[in-house]
């Protein structure tokens, strides 16, 4: 195990994001189709905040009812704004964090995943499971 790989080695550069301004039905959309949790909140390119499935599930308990279309989900989602769901208070790393530390971060927090930023712009993205992934790779090897 190579303790100081930084966590670029694993982060998704790839990143699906969601803009302050856009609404809950987007965010939903996203984390659908692309079978995330976790999404980062930017204004510009600048990190304002982190939105996870939880955070829409709190505020709506629709997924749970059988209810035939979207429309009840659209009323509850069109009553907040991104900003008001979104975890504002965010923790990020640099590209360049030792997977090691990104590991305690974790292990020590409520988050499941960390933005990356360089610079003050959002560079990647990284999860409990891209850690998890990383450590048995070791284990494999």
């Amino acid at each position: 195990m190579k303790p100081l790989d930084p966590i670029s080695r694993i982060m998704t550069s790839n990143i699906v994001k969601l803009n302050v301004d856009d609404q809950l039905t987007k965010a939903e959309e996203l984390f659908k189709r692309n079978k995330i949790r976790h999404i980062p909140v930017v204004k510009g390119n600048t990190l304002v905040g982190m939105l996870s499935y939880t955070d829409l599930q709190r505020i709506s308990f629709i997924d749970d009812l059988d209810f035939e279309s979207g429309d009840a989900k659209g009323t509850v989602y069109n009553m907040f704004t991104l900003e008001q769901v979104m975890s504002k208070q965010v923790i990020s790393v640099l590209p360049w964090t030792p997977i090691k530390e990104v590991a305690h971060i974790l292990s020590e927090s409520n988050f499941h995943a960390l933005p990356v930023v360089q610079e003050d712009n959002l560079v990647g993205i990284v999860s409990t499971v891209d850690v998890l992934k990383y450590f048995v790779s070791q284990y494999i090897e």
